[in-house]
């Protein structure tokens, strides 16, 4: 699985102005209600319930939020880029590269296949870079298609 198999065009979003950790997990369940036909609300609850559970803000600017859902039939990735802000990330940075994934209640494998893929894509830091530096959605897929390695 490739990760632009999960994230599609009109699942990214570029230079969002947010204020908080709650408005980013907020624009994400405003955005994927309607594509994963889940309520905004329970998406957004179950995104706030894993960040209880510690963090999904993993350093150098990035964040990984992720949920298992009830209803969901397929994966559902989005990548937003953000103006820098507070997610109380481990490193205690601000973040401005995210990744939600949103994945069915019985998803096992492809779960945490994704969540691996995702990471070992942002641990590159010149990866992180080019996508704070892109200037389109099409530049961003270029990005990930050229650094997600089988």
């Amino acid at each position: 699985m490739k990760i632009t198999d999960i994230l599609k065009p009109e699942n990214i979003q570029l230079d969002i102005s947010v204020s908080s950790k709650k408005q980013i997990l907020e624009t994400i369940s405003k955005a994927a209600s309607p594509v994963t036909k889940c309520e905004q609300q329970i998406i957004f609850d179950a995104l706030v319930e894993r960040e209880r559970l510690g963090t999904t803000g993993i350093g150098k600017g990035v964040a990984i939020p992720h949920a298992r859902l009830a209803g969901l039939t397929d994966l559902y990735c989005t990548f937003i880029r953000t103006l820098p802000v507070d997610f109380e990330a481990v490193d205690s940075k601000p973040v401005e590269l995210i990744f939600c994934l949103l994945v069915p209640e019985e998803s096992g494998a492809d779960h945490l296949k994704a969540l691996a893929r995702i990471s070992k894509l942002l641990r590159n830091d010149s990866t992180c870079e080019a996508l704070r530096k892109a200037s389109s959605t099409e530049e961003i897929v270029q990005i990930i298609e050229t650094s997600d390695e089988d």
